[in-house]
């Protein structure tokens, strides 16, 4: 008996439909919805932020990052202790560096700062970095709200943002070197890391925006049906 074998035309187009199958999974596929059931359970209403671990080169970062945390956390409707208060308790009880302040116990920051979450902040990166073309001033932040009273992860995402964005890169080749010299000079001068940690902040730290954190008890839309980003 005599076996027979698949042209390679069919063969082809089996491997055609196959392939178009799978677009059309991936397609229709739905973004899984953030799991907010913690958070919405433990419903925070004060936050104690610890001062940031920095794990990019610029030794700047994790104060440039503090300072710029308290805003798109109190428009959300928390309240925040304040940040150099909470540094300075820190420093007074013998913990200098953040590796060691982030490595203190939930209940234990419960019961000295009696907040109700705290926000772990990891910076990832931080600064300008400069090419032949471009030159662009990124930060990159992820975070982590804990809940003080029982230790759970009630939240966590990540946020990036670049002076490059929605630069003009027209002009040819000679326009983009002057751009890209003129860039490096102006962020070498005026630190614009600093504003970018600013919008990375917002960005990761606002409420309402698509996995991001959920409003608190002092915003109107505390709790309103639709105030649950996805």
């Amino acid at each position: 008996m005599r076996f027979r074998t698949p042209s390679i035309r069919s063969a082809q187009a089996g491997l055609a439909a196959a392939f178009a199958a799978a677009l059309i999974a991936t397609g229709c596929a739905t973004p899984t919805p953030y799991d907010y059931s913690a958070f919405k359970q433990s419903r925070p209403a004060s936050i104690l932020v610890l001062p940031p671990l920095n794990s990019s080169p610029d030794v700047a970062a994790t104060y440039s990052m503090l300072s710029q945390v308290t805003l798109p956390l109190a428009e959300s409707g928390y309240y925040v202790l304040p940040v150099s208060l909470v540094d300075e308790t820190f420093r007074q009880n013998g913990l200098y560096n953040p590796p060691e302040m982030h490595e203190v116990a939930p209940q234990k920051l419960r019961e000295i700062f009696g907040a109700d979450a705290a926000l772990y902040i990891n910076i990832k990166q931080y600064g300008t970095s400069y090419a032949v073309l471009a030159s662009e001033s990124r930060v990159t932040a992820e975070a982590r709200l804990v809940d003080l009273r029982s230790g759970q992860s009630l939240w966590q995402g990540e946020a990036t943002a670049s002076s490059a964005e929605g630069r003009n890169s027209s002009g040819g080749l000679v326009g983009l070197l002057v751009q890209a010299v003129v860039a490096q000079i102006v962020e070498s001068v005026t630190n614009k890391s600093h504003p970018i940690a600013g919008i990375t902040s917002n960005r990761l730290l606002a409420a309402g925006r698509p996995s991001g954190m959920l409003y608190g008890p002092r915003s109107p839309n505390y709790q309103k049906d639709g105030s649950v980003p996805r």
